[in-house]
């Protein structure tokens, strides 16, 4: 009775579909115009993906810094390693340059040489004034040269803060406003107005300007990710249409498979704007993976015409096959494909969720489009020539499945110990793996950009803000000498730390108020002491406000105070030693009962998002396992099949993280999600051979050997097809620029690769050796739902016009 529903449902779906084309059409192109109309609502992130929930301790740590100084990644800086800026003629042109970038609204303000101040000592009213270094406004040569030596020699206050400790590098901090920054009018200034006015400066002047900031950095990488997405969808259509017509030879063929999954990348962005999702780097591949994913349907079902063709030549016969005896074969295994990446829904994050939710509904959706289109254009066209089904007859596909039947055959010992070697070595090779959390290691290594990081990070020793913020526990605690001392303590550890920068901090106020008190002599730029102090009060008084100078490191209670230091490009686990080390200073220096301490900045976030990303896929693959061995269970009805599907699709992800240990490729945010998103689309392969097989064994009563090597002959071309679409169709990624996409496009490709061998001659192996334990038909029941039809179910329901 199920046997006869499951056909029959399928039966009635054929019909639906070849009695409705028109009204299929018409409901597709009004599907596909409205979710046109929403990609306006497609949005491209301005800021960091947050990886962790917003309740999180880290994040609520970090917010709570953002409630009291602002955006703390508001600064764009502009190097300059030349002393010909100190001539006349082009530190004019610097000025002007900085003058100009200061009009416009989206700069608050800027740093440069050219409108340096010091702060001097005035003793009627007694007072501290800042006033400019360089006093004309059209300096000539020895007035330049006296100001460069002024700066290097008499100014530590500028200290990494406009001219380097390393050398003699110059440079000038653009503040950008805070309310903007995370804004479209960030990406409108840095790509329409910055750039251009400073490659018209390099050329004018022959001057090499490195840019960099983090919010300079974000706007590119932005920019790259968006500019990849035209690029993936344009290499992915490319390749499987070029493989796509190798098997086929049929242009025809090719041309409605290209036609199906565009339709359905127009559906994904569609589904993005719907949703209101920002994109970003994870949801950026979602219409070059469903590219990539709807090929294999298409070749199931065009090949499956085909065969059909070639049997009997009836084409409305043809066509209802299809559909009821591809339909529920192809559902399922879009289904496992789908659960896999649905499974990143249940996370905690918000960017894996999105990309989740996205890519799950447009795997369904493809399949759909796939079984509406394919049979619906079909229909209005002639059969194809005998010339389009020579493919189905090649000698070479026939060659590798003689050689994989070979192998199962006569080598079962050779392919055991063969997965054993693999899976020691994997095992070991897992040992080796690292997890990296660091910001700037997926960006593109071969942009400007990214070379002028690691300029900033040589000369000024980082670009990534590291923050500190001190909570005194009563108003103007700052201001007292012991606190301003336990921050100078704090201050001279982290210069030792060789891969954090001098820090910035209100400290830098207070040593350059005793040196001008001592007419700027450069030797007292120190802390006052108590009884200094008392001296230079009555001078610092008015300095705060008129200035604004401590605002930035000073909340306006002088409860809370910052301490700013800048990292260079770490990994997670340096960063972990770097905290580490912090954390017990700090406690040690400001005692808890008077003060609370905490690190935060984008840095550490980005870190500690990553160790969270990291588990939270890790849960996210356990639970695809356990979700499709339930669909598994549910399909074959038997415990014995779960286990033994399972190893030939578990065995290629270990292969893979064992590879990644060995060639030092670290687990991150992209490379975790290889796994989840390997193993959805292998097990496909394991569901057709075994559905297959099921079926075989009925027909040959029960003989194991026979049923396998049947399974293996009908099913092997169609698992070496799709698997070549899908190896070639991923390996597309590995043209991004961006390193994490790179390694998620190579070790999907290769795990898939694995995939396929392990199911084409470790799965039919552990058939043939474990027969006495499955050979019965208690193990192999009656499955839940019917995955191939076979010729006698179909002849109890065949299509009314060949009844008539």
């Amino acid at each position: 009775m199920h046997k006869i529903f499951s056909f029959g449902f399928w039966n009635s779906i054929a019909r639906l579909i070849l009695r409705n084309r028109i009204i299929i059409i018409v409901l597709i192109a009004i599907a596909t115009f409205l979710l046109s109309t929403q990609w306006k609502n497609m949005r491209f992130s301005y800021t960091e993906a947050n990886l962790m929930p917003d309740d999180h301790p880290v994040n609520v740590s970090y917010n709570d810094f953002l409630d009291k100084f602002g955006e703390e990644g508001n600064l764009i800086l502009l190097g300059v390693q030349d002393s010909a800026l100190f001539t006349p003629e082009k530190f004019k042109a610097w000025n002007e340059l900085t003058k100009k970038i200061t009009s416009y609204p989206e700069v608050d303000h800027i740093i440069s040489p050219a409108s340096l101040k010091e702060l001097k000592k005035f003793e009627d009213p007694q007072r501290f004034e800042m006033v400019p270094v360089l006093e004309s406004k059209d300096p000539d040569s020895t007035q330049l040269k006296e100001f460069e030596n002024k700066l290097f020699t008499e100014l530590p206050f500028y200290e990494n803060l406009v001219y380097s400790s390393h050398s003699n590098t110059i440079q000038s901090a653009i503040y950008l406003n805070k309310d903007l920054v995370n804004t479209k009018a960030r990406k409108i200034f840095v790509l329409e107005e910055l750039d251009p006015l400073i490659e018209e400066f390099e050329e004018d002047h022959g001057i090499d300007v490195r840019v960099s900031g983090m919010p300079y950095i974000r706007t590119l990488n932005a920019q790259n990710i968006v500019d990849e997405i035209g690029l993936f969808i344009l290499a992915a259509l490319i390749v499987t249409s070029i493989i796509f017509f190798f098997f086929f030879r049929s242009i025809r063929a090719t041309l409605i498979s290209m036609f199906t999954v565009c339709i359905g990348v127009m559906w994904a962005f569609g589904v993005i704007g719907l949703l209101h999702y920002e994109i970003t780097i994870l949801t950026a591949l979602i219409p070059p993976l469903i590219i990539v994913i709807g090929i294999p349907n298409c070749i199931f079902l065009i090949n499956k015409y085909q065969q059909e063709i070639q049997k009997h030549g009836n084409q409305a016969k043809s066509l209802q096959r299809v559909i009821t005896k591809v339909g529920n074969a192809t559902l399922m295994t879009n289904l496992t494909t789908a659960s896999g990446f649905a499974t990143f829904i249940l996370t905690d994050s918000q960017l894996l969720r999105e990309f989740g939710v996205v890519a799950s509904i447009n795997i369904i959706a493809i399949f759909i489009l796939s079984l509406l289109i394919i049979p619906v254009i079909y229909s209005y066209l002639r059969p194809p020539k005998d010339r389009h089904l020579k493919h189905l007859t090649k000698r070479w596909i026939g060659g590798f499945t003689n050689w994989t039947e070979n192998m199962v055959r006569n080598h079962r010992i050779a392919i055991y110990i063969s997965s054993i070697v693999l899976l020691i070595a994997s095992i070991i090779g897992i040992y080796t793996i690292k997890i990296s959390g660091s910001i700037l290691e997926d960006m593109p290594k071969n942009t400007t950009f990214f070379k002028d990081v690691k300029f900033f990070e040589s000369e000024f020793d980082g670009v990534m803000p590291l923050e500190i913020l001190i909570d005194t526990k009563r108003p103007q605690g700052v201001m007292k000498l012991s606190t301003l001392k336990r921050m100078d303590e704090l201050e001279q550890f982290i210069q030792d730390i060789p891969e954090l920068s001098k820090p910035l901090s209100v400290n830098r106020l207070a040593k350059y108020s005793k040196q001008a008190y001592y007419n700027g002599n450069p030797k007292y730029y120190q802390l006052p002491s108590s009884q200094e102090r008392n001296f230079i009060m009555p001078y610092a008084k008015s300095l705060s406000s008129s200035d604004g100078l401590m605002q930035s490191y000073v909340d306006s209670t002088g409860q809370f105070a910052r301490i700013t230091t800048f990292m260079k490009d770490v990994g997670t686990e340096k960063m972990e030693e770097i905290e580490n080390d912090l954390l017990p200073q700090i406690k040690k220096i400001f005692p808890e009962d008077r003060y609370n301490v905490s690190l935060t900045g984008k840095a550490l976030l980005f870190q500690k998002g990553t160790n969270y990303l990291v588990r939270n896929l890790i849960i996210s693959l356990g639970l695809a396992i356990f979700l499709i061995a339930i669909l598994m269970a549910w399909m074959f009805r038997s415990f014995r099949m779960i286990i033994i599907s399972l190893v030939p699709n578990l065995l290629p992800l270990l292969v893979t993280a064992g590879v990644m240990g060995f060639i030092g490729v670290p687990i991150k945010p992209s490379t975790i999600l290889v796994f989840s998103i390997a193993f959805g689309i292998s097990v496909d392969d394991t569901i057709h051979f075994l559905a297959k097989y099921r079926q075989e064994l009925k027909a040959n009563d029960w003989k194991i050997k026979r049923s396998v090597y049947a399974a293996l002959r009908e099913t092997g071309v169609s698992m070496f097809y799709t698997s070549i679409v899908l190896f070639f169709g991923f390996s597309v990624f590995m043209i991004s620029s961006f390193g994490g996409t790179v390694a998620l496009g190579g070790l999907v490709s290769a795990t898939l690769l694995f995939a396929m061998l392990a199911n084409l001659l470790l799965l039919p192996s552990l058939l043939l050796s474990l027969e006495r334990s499955i050979a019965n038909k208690e193990v192999l029941k009656e499955p839940a739902m019917k995955i191939i039809e076979t010729d006698e179910d179909e002849n109890d329901f065949r299509t009314e016009d060949e009844k008539n």
